[in-house]
């Protein structure tokens, strides 16, 4: 049973061209199946290594070297929210920001909601620093959050 789609296989080699061999593709690879599974599954990570003629423990190396990617064991919920805890955040309540966040959708720091629909997570630094504290909510960076602002947040992205 294949995992990847025709049209997401299609999508992966497409990337091959912007890129000086199929090995570079790997990282674009496994965003492009993560973005469509919300997760990269061992069958995906075996047909990207097929699609890059590489051994899968190479695609699986790239992939679990960044806390980016998740396992079908702990998929993405359907929105990704980072609160970042970077010195200038920490020191405007990025902290206090993503405790706050964590009582209030019954997660730890990494965890996805119950009804799958939001999982919260960290970052070190989202590079903003004159917005801080800031969230990323899925592309969009949110900046001076407040714990009102993340609660409106939160009711927008269960809705």
């Amino acid at each position: 049973m294949t995992v990847l789609s025709d049209d997401l296989r299609a999508r992966i080699v497409a990337e091959f061209p912007k890129y000086p061999n199929k090995r570079a593709v790997t990282l674009p690879a496994l965003h492009l199946v993560h973005d469509e599974l919300r997760h990269v599954s061992t069958g995906a990570i075996e047909e990207i290594a097929e699609l890059l003629e590489l051994h899968p423990s190479e695609v699986h190396d790239t992939m679990t070297f960044y806390q980016f990617f998740r396992t079908e064991e702990n998929p993405l919920g359907k929105h990704r929210v980072w609160v970042c805890r970077s010195i200038s955040c920490g020191l405007r309540g990025g902290e206090e920001l993503l405790a706050h966040m964590c009582e209030k959708l019954h997660v730890t720091p990494g965890g996805t909601t119950e009804d799958g629909k939001i999982t919260l997570e960290f970052a070190e630094c989202l590079g903003v620093c004159d917005g801080a504290p800031c969230v990323l909510v899925d592309e969009d960076c949110v900046h001076n959050v407040t714990h009102e602002m993340a609660d409106k947040l939160i009711s927008e992205l269960k809705a």
